[in-house]
């Protein structure tokens, strides 16, 4: 069990931080109108 909390556990964290990094950042790649400003007029 140890090996679990002192491996994977952090392991699983860093994973799943990178995946909500990844998550947010890939709004910047979006094609089309979907990440441009809205229209003024």
């Amino acid at each position: 069990m140890s090996f679990l909390r002192s491996t994977l556990l952090p392991v699983a964290i860093v994973l799943l931080f990178g995946l909500a990094l990844f998550a947010v950042s890939a709004r910047i790649w979006l094609p089309g109108d979907m990440a441009a400003p809205a229209p003024l007029g």
